[in-house]
């Protein structure tokens, strides 16, 4: 199957959830969670991660996350992941118990497509202050894809991970985890870079966008990616293909914000006050911008 009826049967197929003009929601994707080792290339970044979905759950947000949040190409066990970042997990948790919690999967844990394995790994996991077993996210299911739709205005905002139109990590998914997994991995520890990441392989990148803002065009929807891990957000009357980056970019991570109908793209990063203290703070790199100024009335 090509990557346009790849994107299309993912469009046709996405689970919907309604928004309006007071929904709020914030969309990270590629936060490659590991098992805590030196491959491990969320861990340079979970405490940013850990302030901003912190702050969001204060501010009643519902969290979106846009696949390869868990990175199972080098992994075998999501149980390993989750005991190395439970604070992490502990706190998505939360989002899961008020509905606030939308994962769709990406190539690097497409496994999770599969309802017996979510079922059987992630409905709950083992919190030490507690010395028990809690719940995490029980019943829960990872589509491909999400739609967010006002009937209201007949707004669609279409939200998939992007890797269909990355045939090397789409058609052939299972030859680029055995690289990954064996090859690699090991590799990556010396500083060799991997080939098969469209993340470091920047024509492999601009080949991949090409082919999402080209079937966006022709179909003339609004969407959301993540996959090359290079944030876009175009302006009004450019092609709607926008990207939320990722959660591994050196010192910062990068998400899209949909507040009270506006979009925005943001950066959280350690900064400095004036008496050169450290903290975590959230920066707008781009917008806001209604969304109606996108798709009209």
């Amino acid at each position: 199957m090509g990557y346009n009826k790849k994107l299309s049967k993912a469009y046709k197929t996405a689970k919907v959830i309604p928004f309006n003009e007071t929904s709020r929601f914030v969309i990270m994707s590629d936060c490659h969670r590991g098992d805590g080792s030196w491959g491990d290339d969320f861990s340079n970044n979970q405490n940013l991660f850990f302030a901003a979905l912190n702050y969001y759950n204060e501010n009643n947000f519902t969290y979106i996350e846009l696949g390869d949040g868990d990175e199972l190409w080098e992994n075998r066990s999501i149980k390993t992941i989750i005991e190395v970042h439970s604070d992490v997990f502990w706190l998505m948790s939360l989002f899961y118990r008020e509905r606030r919690l939308y994962m769709i999967y990406g190539n690097h844990d497409i496994i999770k497509r599969e309802s017996k394995y979510s079922q059987t790994n992630c409905s709950s996991f083992f919190c030490d202050s507690t010395n028990s077993h809690i719940p995490l996210f029980p019943a829960i299911d990872f589509p491909e894809s999400i739609i967010l739709e006002n009937s209201r205005y007949n707004h669609r905002i279409f939200l998939t991970h992007g890797h269909q139109a990355d045939h090397l990590n789409s058609t052939f998914w299972r030859i680029s985890r055995f690289l990954v997994r064996y090859l690699w991995k090991p590799l990556q520890l010396l500083g060799v870079r991997d080939p098969t990441s469209a993340s470091k392989n920047y024509k492999r990148k601009n080949k991949i966008e090409k082919r999402i803002i080209g079937w966006s065009e022709e179909n003339n929807v609004m969407i959301i990616c993540g996959h090359t891990h290079r944030p876009v957000f175009p302006q009004v009357g450019e092609v709607l293909y926008f990207n939320d980056g990722s959660c591994v970019h050196p010192r910062c991570i990068t998400a899209i914000e949909i507040c009270n109908y506006h979009i925005a793209l943001v950066k959280w990063s350690i900064m400095t006050t004036p008496d050169r203290f450290l903290y975590v703070g959230r920066e707008i790199l781009e917008g806001p911008i209604r969304i109606s100024d996108y798709l009209g009335e």
